[in-house]
């Protein structure tokens, strides 16, 4: 399974991937925690994302790009992987798309976790506060007014993503406000339909 999940920051993207990584067996390719990584390793890709993600911005196509590619060859993604935070772009859809075509590869499915963009801060104050609660220190790019930049940046860049695959026939939506649970098995249905 090759799938790429699409959703607003806070939709639930990472929890979702996480259920069916532990499904089906595939490697969660999530480009946020790549970049983290990065970031921790303080490599010169890491050192220019900190800024621009520190800033709410999205990272530059070509160094997200490199990431994927590289990723892509991971004995991990060998039986499939879900696409987590990417392609954010128009651009990084047919970058994706060429890139898969030079792997062989194609995707299986494309969902979009529909969301109420009013409610997603508050989820976002609520997972900080389980964070500290649990003793867990918070990112710097997890609160509101971060939230906001990037839900700008989401309805400008990305969510022309979904218009791309709809066009091309491969779009499924799910409704991310449910219950998690519910969430799960709407995604299911939707990947064996």
């Amino acid at each position: 399974m090759r799938l790429v999940l699409l959703g607003p920051p806070g939709a639930g993207k990472g929890t979702q991937a996480q259920k069916l990584v532990a499904k089906w067996g595939i490697a969660q390719l999530s480009t946020g925690d790549m970049l983290r990584a990065a970031v921790a390793e303080g490599s010169p890709l890491g050192l220019e994302a900190k800024a621009i993600m520190d800033r709410g911005e999205l990272v530059p196509d070509r160094l997200v790009i490199d990431l994927i590619d590289a990723r892509l060859d991971g004995a991990d993604a060998a039986n499939g992987f879900i696409l987590d935070g990417f392609p954010r772009t128009v651009a990084q859809a047919e970058a994706l798309d060429a890139l898969l075509e030079a792997k062989q590869m194609r995707l299986d499915a494309v969902v979009e976790l529909v969301v109420d963009e009013a409610m997603l801060l508050k989820r976002v104050e609520n997972r900080i506060r389980e964070t500290l609660q649990a003793g867990n220190s918070v990112r710097a790019d997890d609160n509101a007014e971060v939230l906001k930049t990037r839900l700008d940046a989401y309805r400008k860049q990305t969510a022309p993503v979904s218009a791309y695959y709809a066009g091309k026939g491969a779009l499924k939506q799910v409704d991310g406000m449910a219950p998690i649970g519910d969430v799960e098995a709407a995604l299911h249905a939707a990947l064996t339909s």
